[in-house]
């Protein structure tokens, strides 16, 4: 059996896990790529590695359950949706849910993002000084109920986004179910948001629309069978939650980076310049305010710019599995009935796959070296295998087309002495939340990134 230890009785090192950045970091150094522990009352096989992540993804799936691996909070709070459902009910509901996160669908929500996120960099303009998770967490929510339920950004979208930080907070709290209990909180909060949520999912079966979940309601499989209301309630909560939570994570770890690196800030500002349609006017250039869909694809450096956000700094760090068939990895034998967790942050940080892992540098991404294409499942911060997540075409247009704008438009200064320390539950982000100063960028001046950028301390 792997190497390791299950720490106290009961409580196992679920402490340790939950307040050691470094848990997983020191014991790979001890015990190597794989060691057994014992979290939250379960014994725990821990696997790191592009190895690891391939087996437990994709070559070796049917070892592992998603739905016995999460905690009962998640089970309980996020309902029977897409993500913890396995086999053919997963399959066919994956399939349904295609169609509104990809193709013609995406290019349809193009205007819509542009739009919102024109709207909050105003005032985020006006502002001035701001703390940037929580902007951009509203940015997302808005996105994400505006284009997958149809929602007016608003009084009723900020309600929906504070019921979702309560939902949040409650997925690794302790299951107590009084009121003034996080989790208790988060049972509340989640009866409204379904409440919320059925209302209008009978309001688009009586008018269909095309949003995304007007596109789920009207879906239907071989058999011309659709999703009951129950199950398309479960499937909205998630994409709502998947929608933007993530999101806001790696747009706030973008902004965050840019400004503590000013020449990839003006290499990613170039590239954006050179996209912007110009045509000189009796003042001078005159330059094209909106990031059309077909200059997403025209964004090599941003590309590598994105994906080295999600290598260092990925949302999660993690994901768990029920081990439901015992399985051999590396000359060890992991038992049924055990919990599996891959780390993501372990092969994002490989010394075998990437080159001085703890430096911020988006040229590895580059043709020229792609170091991400060293070990297949190198790169896994939106999972990999048949179960990648489904929205990422998504999130990586909504994060483009939010770093293009901020980048042509504006530029911005990190205050000093605030604590960056990353902090990672119920995903990763600066512990300050990223306060920041603001203000409009002058295009007649071709000056570079922002002067006097702090790294906080």
């Amino acid at each position: 059996m792997p190497p390791g230890s299950f720490g106290l009785p009961l409580v196992g090192e679920t402490l340790s896990f939950l307040f050691d950045r470094e848990f997983a970091r020191k014991r790979q150094a001890r015990y190597g790529a794989i060691f057994k522990t014992r979290l939250l009352g379960r014994p725990t096989v821990v696997m790191m590695g592009p190895e690891a992540n391939q087996f437990v993804l994709s070559s070796h799936m049917d070892c592992f359950s998603w739905r016995e691996g999460w905690p009962g909070t998640f089970k309980e709070l996020l309902g029977e949706s897409l993500f913890l459902q396995e086999g053919d009910e997963h399959r066919r509901n994956r399939k349904l849910l295609m169609p509104a996160f990809h193709g013609p669908a995406l290019a349809g929500y193009v205007d819509t993002m542009q739009s919102l996120t024109d709207r909050y960099a105003q005032r985020w303009e006006d502002l001035g000084q701001f703390t940037w998770f929580d902007e951009l967490k509203q940015l997302t929510f808005d996105i994400a109920s505006t284009l997958l339920l149809g929602s007016e950004p608003g009084e009723q979208s900020a309600q929906m986004s504070q019921w979702f930080g309560d939902l949040t907070n409650g997925l690794f709290s302790p299951p107590i179910r009084w009121g003034w209990t996080p989790f208790g909180k988060a049972i509340k909060a989640r009866d409204r948001l379904l409440e919320h949520i059925e209302q209008v999912v009978k309001e688009r079966q009586a008018h269909p629309t095309h949003d995304a979940l007007g596109l789920l309601v009207q879906s239907e499989d071989e058999d011309g069978n659709r999703l009951s209301l129950e199950e398309i309630k479960a499937q909205a909560l998630l994409m709502l939650f998947a929608g933007h939570e993530t999101t806001t994570s790696m747009l706030t770890s973008l902004v965050m980076s840019l400004a503590q690196h000013p020449e990839v800030w003006e290499r990613a500002r170039q590239e954006q310049m050179a996209l912007m349609e110009t045509n000189d006017g009796p003042s001078g250039p005159v330059f094209d305010q909106r990031v059309a869909l077909d200059q997403i694809r025209q964004m090599p450096y941003l590309d590598q710019v994105v994906k080295e956000v999600e290598r260092l700094y990925p949302p999660v760090a993690g994901g768990f599995r029920g081990v439901v068939k015992s399985f051999e990895f590396n000359g060890y034998r992991v038992p049924e009935g055990w919990m599996a967790l891959y780390r993501i942050d372990a092969a994002h940080r490989d010394r075998r796959i990437y080159t001085n892992p703890e430096t911020f540098d988006p040229d590895r991404f580059g043709p020229e070296r792609a170091e991400h294409k060293r070990f297949d499942f190198s790169l896994v911060g939106f999972g990999g295998g048949p179960r990648v997540c489904l929205g990422l075409a998504f999130a990586q247009l909504e994060i483009k087309l939010v770093a293009a704008h901020l980048l042509r438009h504006y530029t911005w200064d990190l205050l000093p002495n605030q604590d960056l320390t990353m902090t990672p539950i119920p995903t990763l982000r600066p512990k300050s939340g990223l306060n920041v100063v603001l203000k409009k960028r002058d295009h007649a001046q071709p000056q570079t990134a922002a002067s006097g950028y702090s790294r906080g301390s």
